[in-house]
């Protein structure tokens, strides 16, 4: 397997494998560009975000600052928002359904490192995908962490950490989140 194939599937890889330098810098590019646009220039930032990201659905709208690893492991469904100055660390696929809404500073993160200092040391490096399903609301300076799925019509309450799953209809808050209220 390659690096990148290794990186995809959650398997132990090494960052500094070339091809990933360079895809990394390719979604830099992409991802600086679009940074650089105005109000003026939402076709512009359409094509940008679409070159990006693996898929998109109809009608996606993100706010500059964004930044991420590849891109090309995002997927977003359609009627997708995201505000300003979010991160998504997409080694591995990061999925959201559709008429979901990223308020500013959130962080999605698929990438983790071993637990092992010997090991992280080596420079290996691992993903888990992240699954948020459809009508899902993320609020502000929350954080979703490696691995978690959310289901359908979730609100993530402004600056939880989110370390494990949960099923449809709930918010959740706090850190590490819980369920607050049953919708």
């Amino acid at each position: 397997m390659t690096q990148k194939e290794k990186m995809i599937a959650g398997e132990l890889y090494l960052a500094s494998d070339t091809e990933l330098v360079e895809l990394r810098k390719k979604a830099r590019l992409l991802f600086e560009e679009f940074n650089k646009t105005s109000i003026t220039e939402l076709e512009r930032r359409d094509m940008l975000i679409k070159k990006l990201f693996g898929k998109t659905g109809k009608n996606l709208y993100i706010e500059p600052n964004f930044k991420c690893d590849y891109g090309f492991n995002i997927e977003v469904g359609d009627n997708f928002y995201a505000n300003f100055d979010c991160v998504f660390l997409d080694v591995c696929k990061i999925t959201i359904g559709d008429n979901c809404f990223v308020a500013p500073q959130v962080a999605i993160y698929t990438a983790t490192h071993p637990l092992d200092p010997k090991e992280r040391s080596s420079g290996v490096e691992s993903g888990k995908p992240i699954t948020i399903g459809n009508d899902c609301w993320i609020c502000g300076h929350a954080t979703i962490n490696p691995g978690v799925t959310l289901g359908n019509g979730v609100i993530v309450a402004s600056g939880s950490v989110v370390t494990k799953s949960f099923g449809d209809n709930v918010i959740i808050a706090g850190n590490p989140a819980k369920v607050i209220r049953q919708l």
